[in-house]
């Protein structure tokens, strides 16, 4: 079976719940913010839907971060790495069993670009998990005085080009 009483399921309209019962003809989902949205079983059966209960816990939580050009990622990586591996160890929402990783996506045109792997315990705490993330994050890098990358556009100006002399005549 796809969905399970109290797996938390996304479908691909973006709902998110809970399932808290699957009857004959329809299957009741509790939202996050406490919502009930009954989805009939037919509609359900055709539609695309995430189960993060299965196969099994705990989840993975791929964070996207950018750091200014020129920076040295060798500090980069240290750094963030020590945070990820504390966080994993220290937070409520994190799997102390997972060896978070840090790697380096691209160069893009204002940022180095990079992902860092995390597992919360369950799907409903990876917000949570990635919230404490960044605020450790921000705290080392500021400390060690790494940029966050910022949206940049660089605009060279030319001067005027000499107006042609005049015609002879």
């Amino acid at each position: 079976k796809p969905i399970r009483v109290g797996d938390f399921i996304e479908l691909e309209d973006g709902t998110q719940g809970h399932v808290e019962d699957i009857g004959w003809r329809s299957t009741r989902i509790r939202q996050l913010a406490n919502n009930l949205v009954f989805v009939p079983n037919a509609r359900l059966s055709d539609m695309r839907l995430i189960n993060f209960s299965l196969p099994e816990l705990p989840q993975g939580v791929m964070v996207s971060v950018g750091v200014a050009l020129g920076t040295d990622l060798e500090q980069v990586q240290r750094a963030t790495d020590e945070v990820a591996r504390a966080l994993q160890r220290e937070s409520a929402a994190a799997d102390p069993k997972h060896e978070p990783s840090v790697r380096f996506l691209a160069l893009g045109p204002s940022a180095v670009e990079f992902s860092v792997a995390l597992a919360a315990i369950t799907a409903t705490e990876r917000p949570a998990l990635v919230h404490e993330f960044l605020i450790r994050l921000r705290q080392r890098f500021d400390a060690e005085g790494i940029a966050i990358a910022l949206p940049q556009q660089v605009v060279h100006l030319r001067p005027p080009a000499a107006a042609p002399p005049p015609a002879a005549g």
